[in-house]
């Protein structure tokens, strides 16, 4: 009996061992990654260390592209094209820290697009057309 029973209780520890175990591969993941949840300043303190990016003033620095014209601002960027006098945003991507708050796309004499940050002053992008092609209006 004493046999039997010390037979019991090395298996019942080694079955806990053994979903200890299991358990603790699951909460981690399978992959092994963490199942952390990260807290608001953890992001923001790996987005600011994943890739340095240069920040434009926010009166722009225009890059021509295929589809249009990508013209950056501290508030994020946006790529404009021109058919005539009328302007068309075909996209707009607030940067780090920042929202869109408003978005006038055209087609149109002038197209809009604002950016609000979590702190501070937004910043307000007006871009038209100038000699086909879009350019930003100053304040």
């Amino acid at each position: 009996m004493k046999r039997l029973v010390l037979a019991w209780a090395a298996t019942a520890v080694t079955a806990t061992g053994a979903a200890v175990a299991v358990l603790s591969l699951l909460g981690n993941g399978l992959t092994g990654t963490s199942g952390h949840v990260l807290s608001e300043q953890e992001v923001r303190a790996a987005l600011a260390t994943a890739t340095p990016r240069a920040v434009a003033s926010p009166g722009a620095a225009p890059t021509q592209t295929s589809q249009g014209k990508l013209i950056r601002s501290a508030g994020g960027t946006v790529i404009a094209a021109c058919a005539g006098d009328q302007v068309t945003l075909r996209s707009w991507s607030p940067a780090q820290d920042y929202s869109v708050d408003g978005v006038e796309p055209g087609p149109a004499l002038e197209a809009k697009v604002e950016f609000e940050p979590d702190e501070g002053e937004e910043i307000e992008l007006t871009i038209v057309c100038v000699g086909g092609r879009p350019v930003v209006r100053g304040r």
